[in-house]
């Protein structure tokens, strides 16, 4: 059974990541983490007791982390330190936050991914696709989140528009970002042509796709060497898609 710790437990995704995991007979949800101020320090959630001690991080196998700091340093020399491996579904980090995390990558497993949604992984693959095809056509992104999201555009957005570029060589730069009530997370992809329209869209129903997708990573790397792994290479055995390596926010 695989120990699993999760930073930010008491925030929306930490608690549907803990929800679905002590529901998993491969899981066990050993500890949460939270923030010296958190008001629940010491509290019990969904059995698992909550701490502002991240030196328990030696306690388990992997952490799951997808709080908004977008500095992980102190995080990241815990989890170096009691040799540990780490999900991180954090999005809108820029270059030099993920540098820091690609250094650590030399010391421990890292699965990092600005969406951990199968659904959304499976759509960076036929855009990929897309985008090798239709190497003439105007390029639109459009997505929309809850108006608490702080990135705009979203991570996700951004790894789209760096997928179109790679294929086409044509910077991406039509991305809308719609900040309203509580959408969950929805993105299309426009291809147009003086002749046609293709779209690819993916619309997230609720949090737990995310969270399962952070619970298939949790599983998959527990004992994976160092290394800096996204969600491909966890899709690649686990739902026999192609994986390509990481290429950034």
């Amino acid at each position: 059974m695989i120990k699993i710790g999760v930073v930010g437990c008491c925030g929306k995704m930490g608690k549907r990541i803990i929800a679905l995991a002590v529901q998993d007979a491969q899981l066990e949800t050993f500890i949460g983490f939270e923030r010296k101020d958190c008001s629940e320090i010491n509290s019990m959630l969904e059995g698992v007791i909550v701490s502002d001690d991240l030196d328990k991080i030696k306690q388990v196998d992997v952490v799951i982390d997808f709080t908004p700091m977008t500095d992980k340093t102190d995080l990241l020399n815990f989890v170096i330190k009691h040799k540990k491996t780490i999900v991180i579904g954090t999005t809108g980090l820029s270059v030099d936050q993920v540098e820091i995390i690609k250094q650590a990558a030399k010391d421990i497993a890292i699965v990092y991914s600005p969406n951990m949604s199968v659904g959304v992984n499976v759509m960076f693959d036929l855009v990929k696709q897309a985008a090798a095809q239709l190497k003439e056509y105007k390029v639109r992104i459009i997505e929309a989140h809850h108006i608490h999201k702080k990135d705009a555009p979203s991570g996700t957005a951004k790894q789209f528009a760096a997928i179109i570029e790679s294929q086409t060589n044509q910077h991406v730069e039509d991305i809308e970002a719609i900040r309203e009530g509580e959408i969950v997370g929805d993105h299309e992809i426009i291809f147009e042509s003086d002749v046609d329209i293709i779209s690819l869209s993916h619309k997230a129903k609720t949090r737990d796709i995310f969270a399962k997708g952070a619970l298939d990573a949790a599983k998959w790397v527990a004992n994976k060497p160092a290394g800096l792994y996204n969600m491909h290479n966890v899709l690649e055995k686990m739902k026999g898609l192609i994986g390509n390596e990481y290429s950034g926010c």
